[in-house]
């Protein structure tokens, strides 16, 4: 909970009694490994926010492949704003890679929240437009390089993420075969370690 307090603080936007309304009306959830908060097909209702662990957001590619879009990490929300705005199914789905705490809230309360709290509604503008601009961000190095190339951007941008995630989600994510990932990561592993 304190951690979505501190990042509700975020912009300065909303005022301390505020922030504990708001953080008042978020439910915490637990996911296990591999467990999704947000199935394909289902219409997004509600918006996480991930207190522990790490998710992946993935999509089924039309040969039936899930492909890793991005991972979420701790003090990040997550939501299929596409399916949360329109009400039409979700074409993203968000799977639990590691154990995650989540705080949840209702597309129902967030609204009654907007409606009692107008700044709460320019909070979530800015969040949204950050997380959009993140999301941009750490996906640009995918268009560039070969494998070992993205692989090792990869780890220099996110080392925990490197450690954490599952060889086949990482391969998914840069876009190369679980191989070849295993073959690279072996390239790199320090034959002799002199003491």
């Amino acid at each position: 909970m304190e951690n979505l307090r501190s990042v509700l603080s975020f912009g300065g936007i909303l005022t301390k009694q505020e922030i504990a309304h708001v953080a008042a009306s978020f439910r915490y959830s637990k996911l296990k490994t591999e467990e999704h908060f947000q199935e394909p097909d289902k219409i997004a209702h509600k918006i996480a926010f991930v207190e522990t662990g790490i998710a992946r957001v993935y999509t089924v590619d039309p040969e039936g492949n899930d492909v890793t879009k991005h991972f979420i990490k701790e003090n990040q929300f997550f939501v299929d704003l596409e399916s949360y705005y329109t009400g039409k199914p979700a074409t993203e789905a968000f799977q639990a890679v590691t154990v995650c705490e989540l705080m949840v809230i209702h597309k129902s309360v967030i609204e009654k929240l907007s409606n009692e709290i107008p700044n709460f509604y320019i909070f979530l503008k800015s969040i949204t437009e950050v997380a959009l601009l993140n999301k941009i961000k750490n996906n640009d190095f995918l268009n560039f390089g070969n494998a070992k190339t993205k692989y090792l951007e990869f780890v220099r941008r996110d080392p925990v993420l490197a450690q954490q995630v599952p060889q086949q989600y990482i391969a998914s994510y840069l876009k190369i075969t679980p191989q070849s990932l295993s073959r690279i990561r072996k390239e790199l592993t320090p034959k002799n370690i002199k003491k």
